[in-house]
């Protein structure tokens, strides 16, 4: 076994003390952080879903900032702000929390599209943009969002512009018997949380990311990703197809998860592994066709494209 598994079943490994019955989740939100991307986390309240983000950015040894998205929020209250200082006799930017290594947008639904828009140039471009002046974001940034059901009282829709930013999307569903039984009967996870000690650097987590950009993705592996996404286009079963961004960011996900196997080179099972995370939130049925949720889409792309031999 590499350096490199060990590092990242420990990290599973140490997550998971926290957040219980959960590695399928805790495996696909780290391989999304290797792959440089974003995170969204769609649930109902009161399943882990900011528990998993603070465990993640303590274990990674991340600087934390939480956001709470609310309808009267406004973009400078995630940004920042320039303030007149009169001892300078000039205007100086004020970092708003947005500023951090893992940033936690809870509940990103709750606040209106104008506040949702602040996060598509950092996410985008990991950069923000203020009178004109442009500030960088840390090296290493991450963002979790969550969000509730689209059907509860006091959500707005995020636009598919915004959603597309995310390169994962996962649900974090109740957890089974023995996991809760171990929930109700074990330490308070804050607790917990408080005690756990880093087991990577960011450093270790950027050396990281760089060896998941490196992970051979053969011809026939590219070749099999094209006809995923060349599907989507042509089915009648879709309302669009996958862009070319979504493409990237299969492939950056599949790689981060090879990575994760001890793996220098993709697989067609990795891609299979990522693909409902990254084409479930980019997949619509067609109006007045299909009424097939998410996972039926993207079930229906993996039985439909052959995989290669």
């Amino acid at each position: 076994m590499s350096d490199v598994k060990q590092l990242i079943d420990l990290t599973v490994s140490r997550v998971g003390e926290i957040v219980l019955g959960k590695e399928k989740q805790i495996r696909l939100s780290l391989a999304c952080l290797l792959a440089r991307g974003h995170l969204l986390i769609e649930d109902r309240p009161g399943l882990g879903k900011t528990t998993l983000a603070h465990t993640f950015a303590r274990v990674l040894g991340l600087s934390f900032q939480r956001i709470q998205f609310t309808s009267d929020m406004l973009p400078a209250d995630i940004i920042g702000v320039s303030i007149y200082e009169r001892d300078k006799n000039a205007f100086q930017f004020h970092p708003g929390p947005l500023f951090a290594q893992l940033v936690l947008a809870d509940e990103v639904n709750r606040a209106t599209p104008k506040a949702q828009s602040a996060l598509l140039e950092a996410m985008e471009e990991r950069q923000v943009t203020v009178d004109r002046e442009t500030h960088r974001l840390p090296e290493l940034f991450f963002v979790i969002a969550t969000q509730n059901p689209s059907h509860f009282i006091g959500t707005f829709p995020l636009p598919e512009s915004q959603l597309d930013r995310f390169l994962l999307r996962i649900e974090m569903g109740y957890p089974d018997h023995q996991a809760e039984r171990a929930l109700l009967a074990g330490e308070q996870r804050r607790s917990l949380l408080d005690a756990m000690q880093p087991v990577l650097t960011p450093q270790q987590m950027l050396g990281l990311q760089q060896k998941a950009r490196q992970v051979h993705a053969s011809n026939t592996l590219l070749d099999y990703l094209q006809a995923l996404l060349d599907y989507t286009r042509t089915s009648s079963m879709y309302q669009a197809g996958l862009s070319p961004r979504a493409g990237l960011a299969l492939l950056a996900a599949a790689r981060a998860w090879a990575m994760m196997a001890d793996r220098q080179h993709v697989l067609p099972e990795d891609i299979q592994a990522v693909l409902p995370g990254v084409a479930g939130h980019r997949l619509l049925p067609r109006q007045g066709g299909s009424n097939k949720l998410p996972a039926d889409l993207v079930r229906h792309l993996m039985e439909a494209v052959a995989v290669p031999l």
